[in-house]
């Protein structure tokens, strides 16, 4: 059985259990659609079952390939934007030292991974290239085209930069490929330059794609254990194939949903643990480019708390009441810290002595749903036992399998993003693309 758990009791004096229950019959079809295939979108839905259908083989290739970067350079550069990057940076972050950037190169298990691709900072990109410059890297360039506009600026920044260093040949061997199995500009160069390669499905989205090559060579190359990553999320898609409240992800569908037809469209995602900070921007692109359509859909949002209680907290607890939150609650640190004793105790924190600074995390977090709860914000509670790869694994399919359901609820089809493609032909207009041209007359006339 999957460890997390999941309280939707302090959602109860907005809607009433009656009213979440109401909505079981639009979420049972909601799994037919995911299971079956028959619902809208359903030609992206090669996450529902990946898990169970990754092979042993293609995780022990992943492995070797990250080995042998690891190997060879002492930081792996990730190229990819948006669901590309998100979900590798999410499980990173929540896995790593927080100050591992400052130490040394001493722990031969890791290879940093650094990002790119996901901004088009020109800043950003020099200072990138300016810290590479006497350094052994390599690249990992995520695209199913190689055309998006913000992976492919880095890419060939990134490309001319090592094989300046190295020569093409040399370079090559330090480059892989996740793109399109037959396809695209990066299928066509990696073929021709002698890349390593893994295959994006065209079946998988990029926000449903962090357990799948994309999300895993990184986080392999970090030196993290993927195949406990994949046993959590298989764990996770054993446990959610009822059409009932003995699913979590099934009941956090209902009960979100209930919510929004009750007039709460924000969902706020909050973590006491700042190690999740980008997990709540992996959540953010899965629930905002899914549900996001039609003019409708539950605003999502996160915050870090304690942190954002001194800037946030005002408005959440006071503002206007349409929103609610979502707490991911760590049951166990890493490690222990106990708080000592002050003689002069000018601080006034004795009355702390010898308590776990986690144990007055705890307290800020309970007393913090406690005042929301109290100023009418709902919460949802979901518990996960530490920040290992077993537990990420199953809150990552337990949140994309909820999003399914949701999207479904919410009539709209989850795994498409027209609205994406707008900025896009706005941008090639205005930077006077090939085959844009009266695109560009025309805005520019408004400009």
């Amino acid at each position: 059985m999957s460890t997390i758990k999941v309280n939707v009791k302090e959602v109860l004096g907005t809607v009433s259990a009656e009213q979440i229950e109401a909505l079981n019959p639009e979420a049972a079809q909601a799994m037919e659609f995911l299971h079956k295939g028959t619902g809208a979108g359903s030609d992206f839905l090669g996450w529902v079952n990946l898990p169970e259908d990754t092979s042993a083989e293609l995780l022990a290739d992943i492995e070797a390939t990250a080995k042998q970067l690891r190997e060879t350079c002492d930081y792996v550069v990730s190229i990819g934007i948006g669901g590309s990057y998100l979900g590798a940076k999410a499980v990173i972050e929540a896995l790593s030292d927080s100050f591992a950037s400052l130490r040394g190169m001493e722990d031969d298990r890791r290879c940093r991974v650094l990002f790119a691709g996901q901004n088009i900072g020109e800043d950003y990109l020099h200072e990138l290239q300016d810290f590479l410059a006497d350094k052994k890297f390599g690249i990992i360039v995520i695209s199913k085209s190689g055309t998006t506009t913000e992976p492919a600026i880095a890419f060939r920044l990134l490309k001319e930069q090592l094989e300046s260093k190295l020569g093409k040949a040399e370079a090559s061997k330090r480059i892989v490929a996740i793109t399109d199995e037959k396809r695209g500009a990066l299928r066509q160069l990696a073929t021709e330059e002698g890349y390593k390669t893994f295959v994006i499905a065209d079946n998988v989205g990029g926000r449903f794609s962090v357990l799948t090559p994309v999300g895993l060579l990184p986080i392999a190359v970090a030196g993290f254990d993927i195949r406990a990553l994949m046993d959590g999320a298989r764990q996770m898609q054993r446990d959610t194939l009822a059409s009932d409240d003995s699913n979590l992800a099934f009941l956090y569908a209902t009960t979100r949903n209930a919510l929004y037809r009750a007039g709460k469209k924000i969902e706020i995602l909050v973590n006491y643990n700042p190690k999740l900070h980008f997990f709540g921007e992996w959540w953010k692109q899965l629930y905002g480019e899914s549900e996001g359509k039609d003019h409708k859909g539950i605003f999502p949002a996160a915050v870090d708390n304690s942190t954002d209680l001194h800037s946030m907290g005002q408005w959440i607890q006071d503002g206007e009441r349409t929103i609610f939150e979502t707490v991911v609650s760590v049951a166990e640190p890493r490690h222990e810290v106990v708080i000592p004793m002050d003689a002069a105790n000018l601080d006034g924190l004795n009355y702390l002595a010898g308590k776990r600074v986690d144990q007055v995390n705890k307290m800020a977090e309970l007393g913090t749903r406690i005042a929301h709860v109290d100023g009418a914000v709902p919460n949802i509670l979901i518990t996960i036992p530490a920040l290992e790869e077993r537990y990420l694994g199953e809150l990552i399919y337990f949140f994309e399998k909820a999003c399914g359901i949701s999207g479904y609820l919410l009539e709209v089809n989850p795994f498409n993003q027209p609205g994406v493609e707008d900025y896009k032909r706005n941008m090639f207009a205005l930077l006077e693309k090939p085959g844009y041209e009266e695109a560009t007359a025309k805005i520019k006339s408004r400009l």
